[in-house]
């Protein structure tokens, strides 16, 4: 992401999120979108509990993470019962007053025009964040475009919670100067059945329209870091180590496969615990595939860990993968499936109801399962893997239908849509 000082008749964007940095798939389509404003001609400014943009265009408050003690001890407090005691009640008002000052001077030193809260209003990870956001909105009526990823009902875990009356204030807020945008069609449909709010349908996007470049030399040693021998295929799990991530049968289908093959994840466990990890690694020994960990050594930007190992990011990392497997159970849409077109490699899909629903239905080919792995998906990931033909045919139709349907250029025509309403509503 890059930043501009404000200048002449440019005017300020202030995205606001719990965090706005690393590879998670809100971070990512935040720098997509300041990308299309910053080109409309628009400066992006930056307000989270987490933040790697450069200082004199952000705005840090700890408390903003979801991820902070206080917030933490709140969301403990809070969900999986009915009811709160009285000191988590202040404790909430407290930080969401804080949050809230926080927010005005934000507005005022970058002099906002127009609010950007990502995932913010959508799930209540962080309950103080949002009432803030939604006070602020309510007692200015500064425009604001609320981007939705996924909302509480979409969590099974946050239906049994002591704090619905902030939910249904904030989670999102019914506000006539917020443009609702959601990414996928049940997320619009879900919304205005339960709020009563219309919403945009803006999915997430890739650059499609320029494909990605070679690996250079500092990618070449990719396979060999990873362990990965010259005879052996390399099966990429490109996503976080959480249950919904179905990884369990990514595991099952290289036992299936009777190939010698690694499994590799990319990513950490983080924000819901080891004891899935576990598992899987129990899971990995009693299936006899080689599984192995390697978030230490891929991160999104390259350089070198403390022992002196390279850091390759995902760019370095697609391009030597023989299959991706992607057995979500659950997803806002699916940027890993993205990912997996965009370097023109086959994969597994679990038919999630989104896939199902929106992705599907385009046209594309992928190795599916629903809900387990069948002799079917076996033999045709064989095919795949064995066939070269076949396998590209496959990843260069995949790749022509996302560049119609998921590329920047969608991505541009959607935003500058809502841009111009709310130029004329400005005016």
């Amino acid at each position: 992401m890059t930043c501009s000082a404000s200048s002449g008749r440019r005017q300020n964007i202030g995205f606001v999120s719990t965090r706005i940095a690393g590879t998670d798939g809100v971070s990512l389509e935040i720098a997509k979108w300041a990308d299309v404003f910053e080109k409309e001609g628009f400066n992006c400014f930056y307000f989270a509990g987490e933040l790697e943009q450069p200082p004199d265009c952000s705005y840090l408050v700890k408390e903003a993470h979801f991820k902070h003690p206080d917030i933490e001890h709140i969301n403990q407090n809070c969900f999986g019962t009915h009811t709160r005691s009285r000191f988590i009640t202040k404790k909430i008002h407290a930080i969401c007053q804080k949050i809230k000052d926080h927010l005005y001077k934000f507005i005022e030193k970058f002099n906002i025009e127009l609010l950007v809260p990502e995932n913010a209003l959508s799930i209540p990870l962080n309950i103080p964040l949002g009432i803030a956001i939604t006070e602020v909105i309510s007692e200015t009526g500064i425009p604001a475009i609320a981007h939705h990823h996924d909302f509480f009902w979409e969590r099974q875990n946050l239906m049994t919670n002591a704090v619905w009356e902030y939910i249904n204030m904030a989670f999102p807020p019914h506000l006539p100067s917020i443009w609702h945008v959601v990414i996928n069609s049940s997320a619009s449909n879900q919304l205005s059945l339960r709020t009563g709010i219309s919403a945009t349908i803006i999915p997430n996007v890739m650059d499609f329209d320029n494909p990605p470049v070679p690996s250079d030399d500092y990618a070449s040693d990719v396979r060999e870091a990873l362990g990965i021998e010259d005879d052996e295929l390399f099966i990429l799990q490109p996503t976080r180590v959480v249950e919904r991530k179905g990884i369990e049968h990514a595991i099952e289908l290289v036992s299936r496969l009777e190939m010698k093959a690694k499994l590799v994840i990319s990513h950490a466990s983080g924000d819901e615990g080891y004891d899935y990890e576990q598992r899987l690694k129990k899971y990995s020994k009693l299936m006899n595939v080689n599984t192995v960990f390697v978030s230490d050594i891929i991160n999104e930007r390259r350089g070198y860990t403390k022992t002196g190992k390279k850091i390759y990011d995902l760019n370095d990392i697609y391009p030597h993968a023989d299959l991706v497997t992607y057995p979500s159970y659950v997803e806002g849409f699916g940027n890993a499936f993205l990912e997996a077109i965009y370097f023109r490699k086959p994969m597994l899909v679990n038919t999630y109801a989104i896939y199902t629903m929106d992705i599907k239905p385009k046209g594309f080919s992928a190795i599916e399962i629903n809900g387990y792995v069948t002799e079917k998906a076996v033999r045709k990931a064989r095919k795949v893997l064995t066939d070269p033909e076949y396998c590209n045919k496959m990843v260069t139709n995949n790749y022509e239908i996302a560049r119609r349907y998921y590329s920047y250029s969608v991505l541009h025509q959607k935003l500058k849509i809502l841009l111009l309403e709310y130029m004329t509503r400005k005016a």
